[in-house]
């Protein structure tokens, strides 16, 4: 009789610890593999995620920081420079270099670009908080911020006027676990700008944004808010902007009303 056979039990890979580590790893390696002045501007990108200097706050000298880094003050030159022009630090001539901030006039309104055709009329409009309430994410505003589906935002709706009539409609989604306590009370007493208020209260800072632009036509609902015809064209803007580590922490959709304004952007 044939002998009987039995199966011999398949392997079960064990995991290899460094797997996890590899991406890590390789960004590591190729962060070392990069220009010098590249690799101090990661450390100093870091220390600023981490909150080693506060915004508005100075940081160290160039020659302070070439010491720390053992590197020569051009390298942090170099670096710095390129931090500026991210619109991450600020010089001040004199005076220093300093972590930038949205309570900063020149950088306040850098992320708006709606600018009134007569340009005596430019300067702050009058914010009105429509709504502002904890809710489940829908799917494609997780998936804009980089959320489990249905996990907790805060959303927001305000409208920005100048003289009185509406320019501005926004509806604004937030990761609720890192603007606990953000409230229409608080968004309504905060003088400043909203990304200064973010940057204050809660830490967080908006340092680059991508925006997706089209033309629309006002639905009655924006129509009414916008106090414009429905069907009126309106400029629709989407924002998602992101912090350190490029984590999106912001989705803004917003109407503009172009009757009397218009979209300006810098190109080089």
């Amino acid at each position: 009789m044939p002998s009987s056979l039995k199966s011999s039990p398949t392997p079960v890979p064990t995991p290899d610890p460094s797997a996890a580590a590899a991406p890590a790893l390789a960004a590591e390696s190729a962060l070392a593999f990069s220009p010098l002045y590249q690799q101090i501007k990661a450390r100093l990108t870091e220390s600023l995620h981490q909150g080693e200097w506060k915004p508005g706050e100075a940081i160290p000298s160039e020659m302070e920081l070439a010491a720390r880094f053992r590197v020569s003050q051009g390298t942090v030159r170099k670096a710095i420079d390129e931090l500026a022009a991210d619109n991450r630090v600020v010089r001040r001539q004199g005076r220093g270099t300093f972590v930038a901030t949205h309570a900063e006039r020149h950088t306040q309104y850098r992320f708006l670009r709606l600018t009134p055709d007569d340009a005596a009329e430019a300067g702050p409009m009058a914010r009105h908080v429509l709504d502002c309430k904890r809710l489940r994410a829908p799917a494609d505003v997780a998936r804009a911020l980089a959320l489990k589906a249905g996990e907790a935002v805060v959303f927001v709706r305000r409208t920005l006027s100048r003289h009185g009539r509406p320019v501005v409609l926004d509806d604004i989604w937030l990761p609720a676990e890192l603007f606990k306590g953000l409230s229409a009370q608080r968004l309504a007493q905060y003088a400043g700008p909203m990304y200064g208020l973010f940057e204050a209260e809660f830490g967080v800072h908006m340092i680059r944004a991508e925006e997706k632009i089209r033309a629309v036509a006002a639905d009655a609902a924006s129509a009414a808010l916008l106090e414009v015809a429905q069907g009126a064209p309106l400029m629709s803007v989407e924002r998602i902007a992101h912090t350190y580590g490029d984590r999106p922490v912001e989705l803004r959709r917003g109407l503009y009303v172009t009757t009397a304004h218009h979209y300006r952007n810098g190109l080089s």
